[in-house]
């Protein structure tokens, strides 16, 4: 589970540093939207998931 969150991270965070290459205008700004929320979605889901040590 956690090595599918991250590479949906790390695939979400390509195509966002890649969107604004490929993308102009409005188009840029939706595919970096969705793919911001991707990525605050995995990350999110990767701290839920992670292992919790007492101290």
């Amino acid at each position: 589970m956690k090595f599918v969150l991250w590479l949906v991270l790390a695939i979400a965070a390509v195509v966002n540093v890649a969107s604004s290459f490929a993308f102009s205008g409005i188009e840029q700004m939706v595919v970096s939207g969705v793919t911001g929320l991707t990525a605050i979605a995995t990350a999110t889901g990767l701290y839920l998931t992670r292992d919790r040590r007492a101290a």
